[in-house]
Parts: structure tokens; C-alpha cells; sequence
């Protein structure tokens, strides 16, 4: 890719983790709504509303609930679906005038482990991407909770 002088990249956010479970029960966990609003949202937030036209060209949206009460309404497109490989699709907060965001969540098999890797891009600024590395790293957090609950045949919250 050729930059002119003077551009700068775009603000991006990645996140990768390495999640003992095989890939088929992690991909599972974004794939149905009663799924993505068990993890869904920053530690102490909770998700309603989580709609999924789980196809390409399908819309999605979810509201967070902050511990304090207030909503935190989202949703976008999915763009891509390979199961059990990669998700892509936009992001943006439906009560603000932001932009859309895409999403790429790539799911590679170690030897029955999951190599997790999330991208998330462009922000207008640091502090935004930097919020969402924090918002988007605690979901990562609820989401291997809820598979080691899945695996030991639990659905605790």
C-alpha cells in the first residue's frame, strides 16, 4: 500500500488472545443472540435487545446497560461470514453521529485452542480507540468466561 507524503494511518484498535477452546464453541459465541448478550459489553454491563440477522448483508444491534442505568444502544452490518474463521462487520453507537467502524474477529485453530485476533478501524482519535480497547478487551474477558461455563455445561452470568 503506497501513502503520500503527509498521510497519516488511519487510528486502528487489535486485539488478539489465545483462548483454550476449539474454535467451533468460540465462533459459536458471537453467532446467536442468546449467545452475544451473555458476554456482550464491559464488565458490570449488561445486554438487551440483541437482534442478529446472522447472514452477510444482515443487520445487527444490541443495547449495553451501564451499572448506573444508562443505555448504550449499537449496531451495524455484517459484511463477511467463514464460519469458524472470520467475522467482519460495521460497528457504530446508533444515539451518536459516529462513524461506522469495521470489525474483523479472525478465529485460527491451535490444536484445539483458538487464536482470537480483533481489528477494529478507523477512530477519529486515540482516546476513542483507546476506549474501545478497554470496552472491547473486557468483553474478550466476559466471552472466555462464558465459554469455560459452556464447557463445564453451566450458563451462569
Amino acid at each position: 500500500m503506497q501513502h503520500t507524503a503527509g498521510t497519516a494511518e488511519p487510528i486502528g484498535l487489535s486485539i488478539e488472545r489465545l483462548i483454550e477452546a476449539p474454535v467451533a464453541l468460540v465462533f459459536k459465541l458471537w453467532t446467536a443472540p442468546e449467545h452475544l448478550a451473555r458476554w456482550l459489553g464491559p464488565k458490570d454491563f449488561t445486554a438487551h435487545a440483541v437482534r442478529m440477522d446472522f447472514r452477510p448483508g444482515g443487520a445487527w444491534s444490541a443495547v449495553i446497560r451501564s451499572p448506573d442505568g444508562d443505555d448504550y444502544p449499537m449496531g451495524g452490518v455484517y459484511r463477511e461470514i467463514t464460519e469458524n474463521r472470520r467475522l467482519v462487520f460495521t460497528f457504530r453507537w446508533t444515539a451518536e453521529d459516529g462513524p461506522d467502524t469495521l470489525v474483523t474477529v479472525t478465529f485460527k485453530d491451535l490444536a484445539g485452542k483458538t487464536r482470537l485476533t480483533f481489528a477494529q478501524t478507523p477512530f477519529d482519535t486515540i482516546q476513542s480507540r483507546d476506549s474501545h480497547a478497554e470496552g472491547w478487551g473486557e468483553c474478550l474477558d466476559r466471552l472466555v468466561t462464558c465459554i469455560l461455563q459452556e464447557r463445564s455445561g453451566g450458563k451462569e452470568r
